[in-house]
């Protein structure tokens, strides 16, 4: 893996030359720009690739002014995790203010390294509903399971990225090599969203509310420990300079980089401004979840804001509904909801993930319990292929050509109504966005937007990259050995925590 961090080492902090880095204010004028041309609206960008995602992201954290607020349900002690929280780091030495919201369940950094970068001055770090991991020791985790199954179940998924206060990131991706193509063995074919304008506020509201949550806990508190219950963790000024100076120096030394890569990055400066050409002007809603998702303590059910607001795009279908999301396990009432569309006519594709290229058995287990009633209802599946066509085409990291192709598997979800609207968001058709975690996404009312992005759902639909569900034999594309390990999902009464 050392390779892959060095090459994405490279791209994410020389995305600009040092002269460009060192002006933010100008650059980030072509933002301005495009908000002065267009006020009261909201400017809509989609990222299909994970390439582009990343060089969206570096590109606004290295000219950030002001702020940055971070909200992410996996933050992973990988290439991209390390990389982007060095990139944070500059960030708040430049002055920027930073925030970040990290869900408990997923995050994996070490004790010390987490609580220096909360140290800086300059940066906050806050941990939603820590009840498994930050600060948690092992005996703490166990009660809280037996204590509070619903809260130790009630995760943040909700994915957002706010810089200034003017520009943002959505969608599904997580903080992960597998979300931007940089993985060995195994990626995402995923979509966000990058927002200008007034779908960011917002956003950043949505932020705030989670921010003052008291779900959300700083992370100094929550290594403040004296008892059994909680871990006691301390660290010295000289160690937090040590954990910043290894930050950079491995971000920065140049035996890292190879020369092709430094040739692609020669050209990356004009990515942004050309990328900002092609935003499309119009409606766009950000709708969001509370924290806590809805009122209910113990039971696992009682919907949320995301839920409704999905409900009612599904319910204003006329024509044609086309969905992508890795998961495919519905609840009674999105039963009900799609029987409903199709008794008025409406056409409902839906592409997800076969059991060849899932990550998650247990969501394929419910898949698998409802597949047949789904199809019976009318319904179209169409199940990814772990080696589709199109991964030679969305997968253009620098790792590409120097690897075997990894697995390719499905992240994104997206929901197009009528070829007129589209969400992008974090919102998987399964129980558990739908009750207990927290999601997000915007609302795309713009037919441009939403024709391209169907047409890019109807292509992963095709034969060269997706399985007919209702024809094909999709199953039997795998191992007995995982077979029988679904199988044994299967008969377990789990639905309601998928």
């Amino acid at each position: 893996m050392k390779n892959s961090f060095a090459l994405v080492a490279c791209i994410l902090i020389a995305l600009l030359p040092t002269t460009a880095r060192a002006e933010p204010e100008a650059a980030m004028s072509i933002i301005d720009q495009q908000l002065s041309a267009h006020p009261g609206q909201s400017g809509i960008y989609v990222l299909n690739s994970g390439e582009e995602a990343l060089f969206a992201r570096a590109w606004l954290a290295d000219h950030a002014q002001h702020s940055i607020e971070v909200q992410y349900f996996i933050w992973s002690a990988d290439n991209i995790g390390i990389l982007a929280a060095e990139a944070l780091l500059r960030a708040a030495e430049r002055g920027v203010k930073v925030r970040i919201i990290v869900d408990d369940l997923m995050i994996d950094a070490p004790d010390e390294s987490l609580l220096a970068l909360a140290r800086h001055p300059n940066i906050d770090i806050r941990i939603y509903n820590p009840k498994s991991s930050v600060g948690v020791p092992l005996q703490k985790r166990a009660l809280n399971v037996v204590g509070d199954f619903r809260g130790v179940n009630q995760r943040m998924h909700d994915k957002t990225f706010i810089v200034d206060g003017k520009v943002a990131i959505t969608g599904g991706r997580n903080m992960a090599a597998e979300y931007f193509d940089y993985h060995h063995e195994y990626n995402f074919r995923d979509r966000d969203a990058l927002v200008l304008g007034d779908a960011v506020t917002a956003m950043q509201q949505s932020f705030e509310n989670f921010w003052r949550s008291p779900l959300c806990e700083p992370v100094e508190e929550l290594y403040d420990g004296l008892g059994l219950m909680q871990k006691n963790v301390r660290i010295d000024d000289q160690q937090i300079a040590k954990v910043y100076r290894e930050l950079h120096e491995y971000a920065n030394a140049p035996e890292n980089f190879e020369p092709q890569i430094r040739e692609a990055i020669n050209s990356v400066p004009t990515a942004f401004p050309r990328l900002a050409e092609q935003i499309a002007w119009g409606k766009v809603e950000f709708i969001s979840d509370i924290p806590g998702k809805n009122s209910n303590r113990f039971s696992l059910g009682g919907k949320g804001r995301t839920t409704s607001a999905l409900a009612q795009l599904v319910e204003s279908a006329r024509t044609n509904i086309v969905i992508q999301s890795p998961y495919l396990v519905l609840s009674d009432d999105a039963t009900e909801l799609f029987q409903n569309a199709i008794a008025r006519g409406v056409k409902i594709r839906i592409n997800t993930n076969s059991l060849a290229s899932s990550d998650n058995l247990q969501a394929s287990s419910g898949y698998r319990n409802q597949r047949e009633k789904l199809l019976k209802m009318g319904l179209e599946i169409y199940e990814y292929k772990p080696d589709p066509a199109i991964r030679k085409q969305l997968l253009h990291s620098a790792l590409t050509g120097k690897i075997k192709p990894p697995i390719f598997a499905l992240h994104a979800k997206t929901l197009v109504v009528d070829t007129a609207k589209v969400y992008i968001g974090t919102y998987n058709l399964d129980p558990r966005s739908e009750n207990l975690n927290t999601e997000v996404g915007v609302i795309i009312h713009n037919e441009n937007v939403a024709r391209a992005v169907e047409a890019a759902i109807a292509t992963d639909m095709q034969p060269e990259n997706s399985w007919n569900a209702a024809t094909d034999e999709a199953d039997q594309q795998v191992s007995f050995f995982k077979r029988s390990k679904v199988r044994f999902w299967q008969m377990l009464p789990i639905k309601p925590l998928l």
